[in-house]
């Protein structure tokens, strides 16, 4: 089993085919990972800190949504991450999370004008 500090060591050197090595450890079991739903609610606020296109969000929230993430943790997700990132990127990224987990924000801000 490789050992969590010398995984650290060889990421910080920037050690080449390190993490295709890591993908291989994981599928054997031999390195921690976090749960499923976890790990999708990662990758979603990583798509809002980067500031990601609407097609990026579908099939991370697809994920995250089959892991059994709700529509309630994704909103609790972009909170959560809104002091790292800021509003204004919380505000660009709100839209493009609700459409991909299927609430249209468009069709919602209509009803509440009738």
């Amino acid at each position: 089993m490789v050992s969590t500090e010398k995984t650290f060591r060889r990421l910080v050197i920037g050690e080449p085919g390190l993490l295709a090595s890591m993908a291989e450890l994981e599928r054997q079991g031999e390195l921690g990972r976090l749960d499923e739903r976890t790990e999708a609610l990662v990758v979603v606020a990583t798509l809002v800190a980067l500031d990601a296109p609407q097609s990026a969000y579908h099939a991370a929230i697809e994920t995250a949504l089959r892991a059994g993430a709700t529509l309630e943790d994704l909103l609790a997700l972009l909170f959560a991450i809104a002091g790292s990132v800021g509003s204004t990127r919380i505000s660009a990224a709100a839209p493009k999370v609700a459409l991909a987990a299927g609430y249209d924000v468009d069709a919602a801000l209509e009803q509440a004008l009738r």
